[in-house]
Order: C-alpha cells, then sequence, then structure tokens
C-alpha cells in the first residue's frame, strides 16, 4: 500500500477547527455563567424589593400577607402559607396564597399542626422536600384540598422566639426546590422577623394610646356625675372593641355573700345575659373572691364555670378579670369568643388588666365622691330637721300655749274663744305634721343606708332555693336600687316570694326563670317555671289574688299564662310615680 501523508494545509485547517470549538465552549460556559449572574443578581434584586415591601407597612395584618406573597414569587411557588404559633406551640392563625376563598371554604378549618406542618412546629429548621407525601411524617391532605408534591418550609423568629412558618409547595414547572430557594426563604424569614417585630410594637403603641384615652374617658365620664350603669356599658363596649371579642361582661357584688350580677356587656348575645345574677359557684364568682385572673381556652365546657354566662351562652377562648386589688376587688370583668374563635393573646390580656385597674380606681373615686356628696345631703337633712324640731316647733308651741292661757279671759266671749280654740289645734296640727317630716327625714336616710332592692332580691332567690332544691336564674336590669320607691319594693318582693313559693309547693318545677326590669316609668316582673302548668281542677287561688290586688293598688295588671313547652308565667307589672 501506498503510505499517504497529510500536508501543511491540512494540519493547519484541523487545529483551526479544534481552537475554534474549544473557543465556542468557552464563550456558552460563559454565556451560562453571565446568564447565571444575572439570574442571581435578578434575584437579589427580587429579594430586596420583598424585604422592601415586607417593611413598607405598620399593620401587621398587612405585614403577614406580604410575607407569603414575596415568599411565593421569590421562589416561584404555586402556594404559600404562613402558620403563626399560639403560646402552646399550636397554630392560632394561618395564611394562604395562591387559593381562591372557594378552595379555602371547602377544605375547612385551618390546619391544626399535623404531618408536615408539626413536623416544622417541632423541629423549627428548614426542611426541603421533593415528594412530601413520601415523608414518615406526612398525613395526606383532607377532602378538597388541591394535590402537593415539592416542598419548602423554614421558620419564622422575632427575637429568637419562633412566631411560625413560611410554608411553600409546588415550584412551578415541575422541578423541585433547590438549595437556592431555601437560602432565599431563609434570608427572607429573617427580614420577615424584624418586620413582624416593628409591627408587633407599633400595634401594642397605638393599643396602649387606645387604652389610654379610654381610661381617660372612663375617669371624666365617672367623676363629672354621669351615671355609672351607662358608664360601665360603655366601658365594655370599649374593652370588647379592642380585644377583639364577641362577648364582654361586668360583673358586681349584690349583698354579702358572695354573689355577683352581670351589670353591663356588650357583644353577642348580651341582652341574654344582662342582668343575670351569679352565684357563689360561677366561675366569675371565684375570681372574684381570689383576686386572680383565669384564663380558659373553651369556658362554656370548663369544669370550673359552674352556670353564669357561659352556660346561657355557648362561649370558646375566654379571661376574667378582677377589678380593682386583691383585697378589695370591685367586679369581674370577663371577655370571650365564640367556640372556635382564636385566643387572646398575653399583650391583650395584660392591657384588658391595667385597663381594668384604672377603671377600678375610677369607681373607687367616684364612689368616693358620692358618698362625700350623700354625707353633705344627710348633714343638711339632719340640720333641717333639727332646726325644724328646735325652733320652728318650740316656737308654735310657745305660741299655742301662750294662746290658750287667753281662753280664760275670753270666756265670756263664745265667738272669739271658739277662734282661738280652732287657732290652737291648728297650731298642734302643724306640730304634728312637722314631727311627722322630721321623722321621715331621718327614717329616708336610714333607708338609703341600709341594703338595696338588688340585694334583697338575691337574699329572696336564695331563700326559695332551699324549698325548691335549685338555684333560680335571677336577672335584673335597670336602676332598682334607686328608681323603685319604697312602696314598690315591699310590693315586689311579696309577689316575688308567692310566685316562687308556689314554684316550690305546687308546680314540681326543675327550672325557675326569673327577671326584674326597670324604667323610667315602669317595674316589671316575670316569674317563668318548667313545672305541670295550672290545675283547671282548682278554683280557689287566694294567693294568686293577692297578688292581682297589689298590681290593682299600685294601677298595674297581673297576668298568669302558660309557659311554652309547660309551665307557668307569672307577670306583674306597675307603673312607677313621676319624678316632680
Amino acid at each position: 500500500m501506498e503510505e499517504r501523508t497529510q500536508g501543511p494545509c491540512c494540519r493547519e485547517a484541523t487545529s483551526g477547527s479544534v481552537a475554534q470549538l474549544r473557543l465556542d465552549e468557552l464563550l456558552e460556559g460563559l454565556q451560562r455563567q453571565v446568564t447565571q449572574v444575572r439570574a442571581a443578581r435578578d434575584r437579589v434584586h427580587t429579594l430586596l424589593d420583598a424585604v422592601l415591601a415586607i417593611g413598607s407597612d405598620l399593620e401587621l395584618g398587612v405585614v403577614l400577607h406580604r410575607i407569603v406573597e414575596s415568599a411565593v414569587a421569590l421562589v416561584d411557588a404555586e402556594y404559600g402559607a404562613l402558620g403563626v404559633l399560639g403560646e402552646e406551640g399550636t397554630i392560632t392563625q394561618f395564611l394562604t396564597v395562591g387559593m381562591d376563598e372557594a378552595t379555602v371554604a371547602r377544605i375547612g378549618h385551618y390546619p391544626r399542626g399535623e404531618g408536615i406542618l408539626g413536623l416544622l412546629v417541632r423541629e423549627p429548621e428548614p426542611l426541603r422536600l421533593a415528594d412530601l407525601s413520601q415523608h414518615p411524617a406526612s398525613t395526606g391532605f383532607p377532602p378538597g384540598h388541591p394535590p402537593m408534591t415539592s416542598f419548602l418550609g423554614a421558620p419564622v423568629r422575632v427575637r429568637d422566639r419562633v412566631f411560625g412558618n413560611l410554608y411553600l409547595t409546588n415550584k412551578k414547572g415541575g422541578a423541585p426546590f433547590d438549595a437556592d430557594d431555601e437560602a432565599v426563604l431563609q434570608t427572607l424569614a429573617a427580614a420577615a422577623g424584624v418586620a413582624i417585630d416593628n409591627a408587633r410594637l407599633y400595634d401594642d403603641a397605638r393599643r396602649r394610646q387606645r387604652w389610654l384615652a379610654a381610661g381617660n374617658e372612663l375617669t371624666r365620664s365617672l367623676l363629672s356625675g354621669e351615671e355609672p350603669p351607662a358608664v360601665l356599658e360603655r366601658f365594655t363596649g370599649t374593652v370588647r372593641e379592642m380585644a377583639g371579642a364577641d362577648l364582654v361582661t361586668l360583673a358586681v357584688p349584690v349583698g354579702d355573700r358572695g354573689e355577683l350580677v352581670i351589670e353591663a356587656a356588650a357583644g353577642t348575645c348580651a341582652a341574654e345575659v344582662r342582668g343575670l345574677a351569679l352565684p357563689a359557684t360561677t366561675l366569675a364568682a371565684k375570681v372574684f373572691a381570689s383576686g386572680e385572673t383565669v384564663l380558659s381556652e373553651a369556658v362554656s365546657a370548663d369544669p370550673r364555670a359552674e352556670g353564669g354566662s357561659a352556660s346561657m351562652v355557648e362561649l370558646g377562648p375566654a379571661f376574667l378579670v378582677p377589678l380593682g386589688t386583691r383585697a378589695h376587688v370591685r367586679g369581674v370583668l370577663q371577655v370571650a369568643n365564640v367556640p372556635g374563635g382564636p385566643l387572646f393573646p398575653d399583650a391583650v390580656v395584660d392591657m384588658v388588666i391595667g385597663f381594668g385597674n384604672q377603671a377600678a380606681l375610677a369607681l373607687e373615686v367616684a364612689e368616693r365622691r358620692r358618698d362625700s356628696e350623700q354625707m353633705l345631703v344627710l348633714t343638711d337633712r339632719d340640720r333641717i330637721a333639727r332646726d325644724l324640731h328646735d325652733l320652728v316647733i318650740q316656737r308654735l308651741f310657745a305660741g299655742a300655749l301662750t294662746l290658750q292661757s287667753t281662753l280664760g279671759r275670753v270666756a265670756d266671749r263664745p265667738q272669739v274663744s271658739e277662734r282661738v280654740q280652732r287657732v290652737v289645734d291648728d297650731l298642734d296640727d302643724t306640730i304634728k305634721i312637722i314631727r311627722s317630716t322630721i321623722y321621715g327625714l331621718r327614717e329616708h336616710d336610714r333607708d338609703r343606708l341600709g341594703a338595696g332592692l338588688r340585694s334583697r332580691l338575691v337574699t329572696a332567690t336564695d331563700r326559695a332555693g332551699q324549698a325548691l332544691g335549685f338555684a333560680p336564674a335571677l336577672r335584673m336590669t335597670g336602676l332598682l336600687d334607686t328608681t323603685v320607691p319604697g312602696e314598690h319594693a315591699d310590693h315586689l318582693l311579696a309577689v316575688l316570694g308567692e310566685a316562687l313559693s308556689n314554684a316550690a309547693r305546687h308546680a314540681h318545677a326543675t327550672a325557675v326563670d326569673v327577671s326584674v326590669s326597670v324604667t323610667a316609668s315602669e317595674l316589671r316582673l316575670r316569674v317563668a317555671d318548667n313545672g305541670r302548668g295550672m290545675d283547671p281542677a282548682v278554683r280557689r287561688r287566694s294567693g294568686l289574688a293577692n297578688l292581682r290586688r297589689r298590681a290593682e293598688e299600685l294601677g298595674g295588671e297581673f297576668r298568669l299564662t302558660a309557659n311554652a313547652p309547660r309551665g307557668t308565667v307569672v307577670e306583674w307589672v306597675v307603673p312607677l310615680p313621676r319624678t316632680q
């Protein structure tokens, strides 16, 4: 065979082609690196924009939502969520991005911290999974939940304490999340912690400002002479608004046996619990006796709560705060949400405790001022009574004696003697009237210093509970201690005693509901039981005739009707005298 060799031209062409290929490869590699640098630069810019976005607002709700939106955009995820943790490590708030309202409603309750989400709660470290369903801690999805595969999670810390966790799923394009995604999410989580801390500090400062303004308004209203019931109604409404609660009640003591009555209420079913008497076995009465704050995750199901508003209205998370010092508690404030509502954060509880103490101080000062004014009135009445006795009566008595001594001198003039005797008799009658007035002034003072109608009503129902075998439910509404005259109060207590006695002796009831209310124009009593009802065979009802006669004496009316589904309703309504 003839051996052929390449010429110089062929060798030069081959080496040139190799060099060109190597140069193309170097250019492609350089292009890839430039692309990566540009992508990294763009991602850094996006991250910086996200950090600026979440830090540009101080409203906590807005900040939290922007954090989730920024996380979804940074790692190119389909779904994102932020689970806010409570005091005991449970998820108390869950914000989502990527799901419409219909999907959220179809899923139902937000996660409780089980499965992969619970793993991140228990072990607050970044977690990246290609397929979360393959992880041993996975518990599946609830019905209606969209399918999810790739997963990326990271904790959000605020001052070295885990505030919550960021959850990202389903990276777009089907690829799993990579290490760069994890690094970016961790950086965002760190920036989110600072933004959340700032928003919480701003929220606390604004809440404190509102509490202070409300406290000043409360003090001003009480010291200006406004009636305490109206002030306390506004007080409970303010607490409900600022705490974000569903129901707020304020119970004050009545009598000296540890019973309370709900004086003011605001929110859900406030009308049903306002005026409700709380026996010593209720949770509010126990807080009143101990002077300690009590928290409950579900107050209606709490074994410590025996009766009270939690038995009348279904309530969930709640806390009860004593107003005043431990040695002198002036009332109990209950702040509650409906079942399934959020727990109250420590900041809200602390704020309510401080506001309650300020309210107790304002009530104390207002009461001392009213006592001082009352003492001035009593002192003035005592002076008037003393002056009437020492000056007016003595002068009238002396004048009557002088006239009487002249009767012997005019005995021979019958007409003059008769006129003088008539004047003497009129003076005697005037002295009697003045003495009656003095006695009435002093007796009125004793009545004002004695037990009020509210306390007497509580005592009457407690006494009836011994015969019934259970405590009747008592609701009192209005200014019973100051609006109801003494005569009306005596009739009311007599009617209540007769109605409760009938329920115990004849009706064999297992539940009795007593409601007493007063307005500016009328006094109303309603006693409803679930007994066996009225027996048509019984015609002699002397007790009911007495109740009707008592109502007619005061210009009112008495009604006896059937209760649904069984039992009897006694209604006794009388008008109040008009104040001049």
